[in-house]
């Protein structure tokens, strides 16, 4: 990845060293567990999983944080995001030790981060091979190949794609067995515009969408991508990569939305649940039930208790918060009208 993105940066090259040398160190660990889930991995059958999908910012996070205090619910805990070949290995024994290494919450906002806290799959899936949207934040020099690559697989070949099947289904596997056979609960937002892709791998998976008023989402989603690129960047950057970054953000939405509005349309009406932000902020209780509704899911009596005191802790809770100025408005409503209509929201006071 680092010749093929075109080096890195002098000022970077510690970071760089650093995970060489860790990388270097594990070989030995992380080939012995691929080995042995090679000689395994068919024989290992796993409930199709649950996803959590909605643009970036949108509250998936939230809702994963929720759903996730289930007992009936697996999910990726953090230090297996961070060590996606070594989950069965390493992860299970250092655990203890790595969990001091977390950082306090997750750069972009004010949401903790516990040995027990729910990942996404894009940072191991990004470890685990060359199509990911991170892999434009480590290597913004071509950022906008990344992300389209990462989101939409734009100009990745059949060869590429299948090898992208292989490590998502090879990480979920993996991720069951660590959480010992429990039905995973996975969120991403490049998901949004893949269910039937996830669905052909995956056919009686379930999804839960959660949309948020598209001014806080662009608003939000900038800040994100702006706040991580100096954290993780490799190589030095211009102001020009924030500019095309804004410019991604306002393209990406509708074909997501798109994507998800024709995959959707076909599903069951157990398999699919819609809910907005809003909603769940007014009334997480409420909201959470109707989704265990409408999917048929299994153990609401043991989990209503976990989720009311989960809800409880979050009291005081202070999100980011952002100016909407005219130009913010008008770059909005040029491109996302349509949403903005289909779900009667208004920009933000």
């Amino acid at each position: 990845m680092i010749i093929s993105n075109g080096g890195v940066d002098w000022r970077y090259l510690p970071q760089a060293s650093l995970a060489a040398v860790v990388s270097l160190a594990r070989l030995p660990f992380s080939t012995a567990e691929w080995l042995w889930m090679t000689g395994r991995e068919e024989q290992i059958k796993i409930t199709a999983p649950v996803f959590i999908v909605g643009y970036w910012r949108s509250g998936t996070t939230h809702l994963h944080n929720i759903l996730g205090q289930s007992p009936e619910f697996g999910y990726i805990s953090p230090l297996a995001s961070g060590l996606p070949w070594d989950i069965l290995g390493l992860v299970r024994r250092l655990e203890p030790l790595l969990a001091l290494a977390l950082p306090e919450d997750r750069y972009v906002d004010n949401v903790a981060i516990t040995p027990d806290s729910p990942q996404e799959d894009s940072i191991p899936l990004a470890s685990m091979g060359p199509i990911s949207y991170y892999h434009g934040l480590y290597f913004p020099k071509r950022f906008a190949e990344h992300f389209r690559r990462g989101v939409f697989f734009e100009g990745c070949t059949t060869q590429e794609i299948e090898a992208w099947r292989r490590c998502h289904v090879h990480l979920l596997k993996k991720v069951a067995l660590h959480q010992q056979g429990r039905r995973l609960l996975l969120k991403n937002p490049v998901y949004t515009g893949h269910i039937a892709r996830l669905r052909g791998i995956w056919p009686d998976a379930k999804f839960i969408h959660i949309v948020r008023n598209p001014y806080v989402v662009f608003q939000s989603t900038r800040h994100f991508f702006r706040r991580l690129l100096p954290e993780l960047a490799l190589q030095a950057y211009d102001p020009l990569a924030i500019a095309e970054i804004e410019s991604l953000i306002l393209e990406s939405y509708p074909r997501l939305m798109g994507a998800l509005a024709s995959d959707s349309a076909v599903l069951p009406q157990n398999s699919f649940v819609e809910l907005s932000f809003e909603a769940l902020e007014a009334n997480p209780l409420l909201e959470i039930q109707r989704i265990y509704a409408q999917l048929e899911l299994p153990g609401w009596d043991a989990a209503e208790p976990r989720f009311e005191t989960y809800i409880a802790k979050l009291a005081g809770y202070r999100k980011n918060a952002y100016a909407y100025d005219p130009e913010v408005a008008r770059l909005v409503e040029s491109h996302w009208q349509p949403y903005l209509e289909w779900w009667q929201q208004r920009k933000p006071d």
